[in-house]
């Protein structure tokens, strides 16, 4: 098995542990966060319902600087969102990454925005 390989099959590990452990319903939804190469999306899903509540992604949008600036303009954006759907507080599910970097970017962001987690 090759290097790569390697890698997203323990991102997908370390994910699908994550995710047994946590779930989101329609007063506390989970936060998920999805980071590529280039883009960054973030979801409120009620996992009760099975649905999307709020959602954020920067494809599409113009946006300058490294994929921590766009991190935390993401969380600022979501948070912005759930506020105008009366939600707070939420799950944070970080998606396998550690929680350094861009992952921490996007949630300072959303708490300085009122959101906690």
């Amino acid at each position: 098995m090759d290097n790569i390989t390697q890698k997203l099959n323990n991102l997908t590990r370390r994910r699908h542990r994550i995710r047994a452990k946590i779930a989101g319903t329609a007063e506390r939804p989970r936060l998920s966060v999805k980071i590529s190469a280039r883009h960054i999306t973030v979801q409120l899903i009620d996992d009760s319902r099975q649905t999307t509540l709020a959602y954020v992604t920067t494809v599409g949008q113009k946006l300058e600087g490294n994929l921590s600036e766009k991190a935390s303009w993401a969380g600022g954006q979501i948070a912005a969102k759930a506020k105008a759907a009366k939600l707070k507080k939420v799950v944070f599910d970080r998606g396998g990454r550690q929680y350094h970097g861009r992952v921490k970017a996007l949630a300072e962001a959303a708490r300085a925005q009122g959101m906690e987690f």
